[in-house]
């Protein structure tokens, strides 16, 4: 019951083994578990990959993951999907696994962990710098910051910093006060109804993967939009002048 109930404070002060100043907790544990059945069903389902029309069902299953993946993203960047498919993919299996398997008896989401979420969203984070750097290179990246004019440069770093922090707050917040709720409705009401509450949990969890991985292609598209604009403002003004 003390393990139950810390649990729903933070999964990360339950500590599952430590000696000296290495530890191990609830949080860290199911992670890897999540980890470890992302990367082995991925090896599972990929060591006889076959490009013909009959193919296993769950190569089937998992081409239908990607195209919807790449689907999502194609709509918000019109090109170069497939660039972006590896990081958004990776962040909604990984998310929407470890909230569906918050039906095993004594899982603890690592979702429900401020710790995990702030990881995830740091990836995010980084990867805008990134794609947009790739794209458009450091110049105009950076001068993105001191549009339309350098007072600006500290709220667009703001801004950067808020949303890291949304994304953060956002998952934590509902991954956490889901598991709190049924906790409570598993000590004050019958069976029934917390099963259907359950039920419930799994679709919310896997909304919350889609809008997780969704926000965070939203920020990379438009940073990568208004970098573009400006690219071809500059290109315009470059042909007018000759």
């Amino acid at each position: 019951m003390e393990i139950v109930a810390l649990s729903q404070i933070s999964p990360d002060q339950v500590v599952v083994w430590s000696w000296n100043f290495i530890t191990l907790n609830v949080t860290i544990l199911y992670t890897w578990l999540v980890m470890g059945i992302l990367v082995g069903g991925s090896i599972w389902v990929t060591r006889n990959l076959s490009s013909e029309m009959n193919v296993s069902r769950w190569q089937h299953f998992l081409e239908i993951v990607v195209s919807i993946v790449r689907g999502e993203i194609s709509e918000m960047t019109k090109k170069g999907a497939d660039n972006y498919v590896p990081l958004i993919g990776t962040l909604f299996l990984f998310i929407c696994t470890s909230n569906v398997l918050a039906v095993v008896p004594g899982y603890i989401a690592p979702t429900s962990s401020m710790t995990t979420t702030a990881a995830l969203a740091t990836c995010v984070f980084v990867a805008v710098p990134y794609y947009g750097i790739s794209r458009n290179g450091v110049l105009h990246y950076v001068k993105e910051y001191f549009q339309p004019n350098f007072i600006f440069f500290p709220f667009h770093v703001m801004g950067e910093l808020s949303r890291t922090l949304a994304l953060t707050v956002r998952l934590f917040g509902n991954i956490m006060s889901h598991e709190k709720v049924i906790g409570i409705l598993l000590a004050v009401t019958p069976f029934l109804f917390p099963v259907v509450m359950q039920i419930l949990g799994l679709l919310i969890g896997v909304i919350q993967a889609y809008i997780f991985a969704i926000l965070s292609m939203v920020y990379i598209a438009s940073a990568l939009s208004a970098e573009d604009e400006d690219h071809h403002a500059e290109a315009k003004k470059e042909g007018s002048a000759a």
